[in-house]
């Protein structure tokens, strides 16, 4: 008897940990492996396979990513990638480890390779951003690859924490961030603030009644379950 309930506990928080890890977003990565491979597709559908030599950034946002390959340095200008898999640092991966979606039962994107998401790879791809009110084309880091294929959230390389605590250059703990920029299919991603989101939540999900309904009170925290319910309920 005892050994049954032990076993119905255990499958319960797999259940629940699988529900929790669904809903969860990503954390933006900031520092890449040297020693991984990383895996970018260009935008003439080539793809390259070697480790990341250096990712210069410009004011947060990238600007260049130089690979290694076989010994021969390839730099490649964001208008050039299509899409990329690069792998965290260690220290990175360990500071971002908690919010890593590792059990997702679902993964509604054919398009992004779950086993590299889930091998703890951070996926970029070209997206059409509002940046002070002009069209860009950045690599964005997408934060919700398993729920993906309505709203897309990306990492806001200008965010700073809610709750952030530092030693040296490196992150160790972390929090929500205070901003995303959010994308629907065929437009612009646009910054979503926290200290607007209460205000603008139904006219952000007013094509989807059934959430207005169920989230009458909503907060921060609960965004990325927001998305998530969008994405499996709204049509």
């Amino acid at each position: 008897m005892r050994t049954t309930i032990i076993c119905l506990f255990i499958c319960l928080g797999i259940s629940l940990s699988g529900t929790l890890f669904s809903q969860s977003l990503l954390t933006g990565y900031s520092m890449f492996s040297h020693k991984k491979s990383a895996f970018i597709t260009t935008t003439e559908g080539q793809t390259l396979e070697g480790t990341v030599d250096k990712v210069k950034r410009k004011k947060g946002l990238l600007e260049l990513v130089i690979l290694d390959i076989n010994g021969k340095k390839v730099a490649l200008k964001p208008a050039e990638i299509d899409h990329m898999y690069l792998p965290p640092s260690g220290l990175d991966k360990f500071s971002n480890a908690y919010d890593e979606a590792t059990t997702m039962s679902k993964w509604d994107r054919e398009d992004v390779e779950s086993d590299k998401i889930k091998d703890g790879y951070a996926y970029f791809e070209n997206a059409l951003v509002s940046l002070k009110g002009k069209s860009r084309t950045m690599l964005m880091q997408l934060l919700n690859p398993g729920f993906s294929s309505r709203l897309r959230v990306y990492f806001d390389p200008f965010a700073a924490e809610t709750m952030r605590a530092g030693i040296g250059p490196v992150t160790v703990a972390g929090g929500l961030d205070k901003s995303y920029y959010v994308q629907r299919p065929n437009e612009e991603a646009y910054r979503l603030k926290k200290k607007e989101y209460k205000k603008d939540f139904e006219t952000f999900y007013q094509d989807c009644p059934e959430l207005l309904q169920k989230y009458e009170s909503p907060n921060w925290p609960d965004f990325a379950k927001h998305i998530f319910y969008y994405t499996e309920n709204c049509n």
